[in-house]
């Protein structure tokens, strides 16, 4: 189901909420990026391993990478995020999870309501 109804005590955010990477966001994206291309050869143990070492200084989880690699260069909200990362297991009440904690780390950014022409 690709609602925006939180579920496990996950923060629930306004209907049409939108997120973008914030300036400390890009530079996690690209270490995320980083130590992908750096583990892509040497097999799983070792891409867990990496990407474990850099959720764990973000206070993340490593599955928010993949989020992050979503937003790169993007404003979307939880059910095009949850559309997106549907192909790769990640199922929508991990994204909604992991959206919390990556706003809460400062590395994505709710953004403000779109303004409404007046006319």
């Amino acid at each position: 189901m690709l609602d925006g109804k939180p579920r496990n005590g996950t923060k629930r955010w306004p209907r049409g909420q939108k997120f973008a990477l914030s300036a400390v966001g890009a530079d996690a994206q690209e270490a995320y990026h980083a130590a992908v291309l750096g583990a892509r050869a040497s097999g799983r143990a070792v891409l867990e391993s990496a990407l474990a070492a850099w959720a764990r200084p973000r206070g993340v989880a490593p599955v928010d990478g993949a989020i992050l690699a979503e937003l790169s260069g993007k404003r979307l909200g939880l059910g095009a995020l949850c559309e997106a990362l549907e192909s790769t297991g990640i199922e929508a009440d991990e994204v909604r999870a992991g959206i919390g904690r990556l706003v809460e780390a400062g590395i994505v950014e709710p953004l403000p309501p779109a303004s409404r022409a007046i006319g």
